[in-house]
């Protein structure tokens, strides 16, 4: 998403309860991805679960529905259904996470202001586990969100050890290697550019 645009997002991620931590582009193996990896962008742990956040910066209407495999941007471009791309994320996670289980997921995608949704209104209803919002929104959102789990079930899911367990996991399997990273992404964006063609 870019330097700024991912600044952004730590701005909002830094407001959250203490009780929450937080990663920022996680690489981690993934045998499922056609790059043998699978790349996050920012996973929130929460008392309640993992929000897994999938940052998005285009200009434009966007429109599409959860289970639609493409998105259109303005109806000049098609992209990959981020939820699609999201549960790919998620997969991968819950098998670095594999000790801990169930984990609740909540799949968010979060896009900058310079675009405008027209998509399921579901997908904007804090009941949904699936969650469109805009990046100035994201904290806000997920606060909603866990005072919904909390009024939902009082006793929280994770502990402040299993909270920072999860947090460790996930930052030994964070893949840092220059190389390797850079590899994944010349192989995503080709991907992508087949994909839309």
């Amino acid at each position: 998403m870019g330097g700024l645009g991912e600044h952004k997002i730590n701005i909002q991620l830094d407001q959250l309860p203490k009780d929450c931590k937080y990663l920022s582009d996680i690489l981690i193996i993934n045998p499922k991805s056609k790059t043998g990896y699978s790349q996050t962008d920012h996973v929130v742990i929460t008392p309640y679960g993992l929000f897994i956040i999938e940052t998005k910066n285009y200009n434009g209407e966007i429109k599409g529905n959860k289970n639609d495999k493409y998105w259109s941007v303005s109806n000049r471009f098609k992209m990959y259904n981020p939820f699609m791309q999201n549960y790919g994320h998620i997969k991968a996670l819950e098998q670095v996470l594999s000790e801990f289980k169930p984990l609740t997921f909540i799949s968010m995608i979060s896009f900058t202001m310079r675009c405008r949704f027209s998509v399921d209104p579901e997908l904007r209803k804090i009941h949904s586990n699936d969650l469109i919002v805009y990046d100035v929104e994201l904290s806000e959102f997920i606060q909603r969100k866990l005072l919904r789990f909390k009024a939902e079930s009082p006793e929280s899911t994770l502990g402040e050890s299993q909270i920072n367990r999860i947090y460790e996991i996930i930052e030994n399997a964070n893949i840092t290697d220059p190389m390797i990273r850079n590899e994944h992404n010349k192989k995503a964006s080709e991907n992508k550019k087949a994909s839309t063609k």
